[in-house]
This record gives structure tokens, C-alpha cells and sequence, in this order.
């Protein structure tokens, strides 16, 4: 069964959830978290998807929301662990992200996407805005859409 849920900043969960981007998305560049760069995190909306299996309640995908302005949300960070892509936890994550932002009076989500990653995103609504630009070592999209 999957469920979501808001990650309290510095708790076990967080822990989890940090541990699950750095295997997702760092270490695979060659890149580590650091403290100074985690704190930026601590007024974010830290979104969790759990499947419980066996009794046992396990981190299988997460985000970051940051609020940019009053009307815009920022996407961040998300990741979906190996063993778990391909089952539609990605867009879940999505939806459930689209519904706190909306619910908090945000009118539009944007996020920074890996080029690898834009396919998904324009299939789940979002639009490419602007030109490819280079962040962590590898080319990514500005993309948006209207909530």
C-alpha cells in the first residue's frame, strides 16, 4: 500500500529520505550532500512515498517543494528508488506534490528537470521554458505548469 507523507527536517525519516537522494542522485555524478547545503532545506516541504511490505513501512520515492514567490512552488529533489521505478511512484509523487501545492495557494510549479527526465515531465503536463542549461555537471530544463 502507498501512502505520502510530510518528512519532519533533521528527523529519522529525513535521514532516510537524504540517504535516498544521495544513492539517486548524487553519488551516481560523483557528489555528496553537505551540511551547509541540507540546512537551505529545513523551511521546505519534504514529501515521502511509502509502500509498507511485510509490515514494514519503506521509503520508496521523495521531493522537495520550496516556495519561489507567492504564486510559485519549486520541485526539487526528486528521486525514486531503483528498486521501485517503473511502478508509477514518479507520478504519484507529482500528483501529491501538484495537490500540497495547490492546497497551500501556489498557482504554478516549476522545477529545474534533467534533460533524461523531461520526456516524463511534459507527459505529466509541464512545459520546457527557455533553453538547456548545464547544473551539476549535466544538462537540465526549466519546466513549468499552471496548477
Amino acid at each position: 500500500m502507498k501512502h505520502f507523507r510530510i518528512i519532519e527536517y533533521g528527523s529519522c525519516a529525513y535521514r532516510d529520505m537524504v540517504t535516498l537522494r544521495d544513492a539517486v542522485l548524487r553519488k551516481p555524478l560523483g557528489l555528496t550532500f553537505t551540511e551547509s547545503y541540507l540546512q537551505q532545506e529545513i523551511n521546505d516541504w519534504l514529501v515521502g512515498c511509502y509502500l509498507t511490505e511485510n509490515d514494514q513501512e519503506l521509503l520508496a520515492g521523495c521531493c522537495i517543494l520550496t516556495p519561489v514567490d507567492e504564486n510559485t512552488v519549486q520541485l526539487r529533489q526528486m528521486a525514486v528508488a531503483p528498486e521501485y521505478q517503473g511502478r508509477g511512484i514518479g507520478r504519484d509523487i507529482i500528483l501529491f506534490a501538484e495537490q500540497q501545492a495547490t492546497s497551500n495557494g501556489f498557482r504554478e510549479l516549476m522545477m529545474h528537470a534533467r534533460q533524461t527526465a523531461a520526456g516524463f515531465y511534459e507527459k505529466l503536463g509541464y512545459e520546457i521554458h527557455g533553453d538547456e542549461f548545464m547544473e551539476v555537471g549535466i544538462p537540465h530544463y526549466e519546466m513549468r505548469k499552471k496548477l
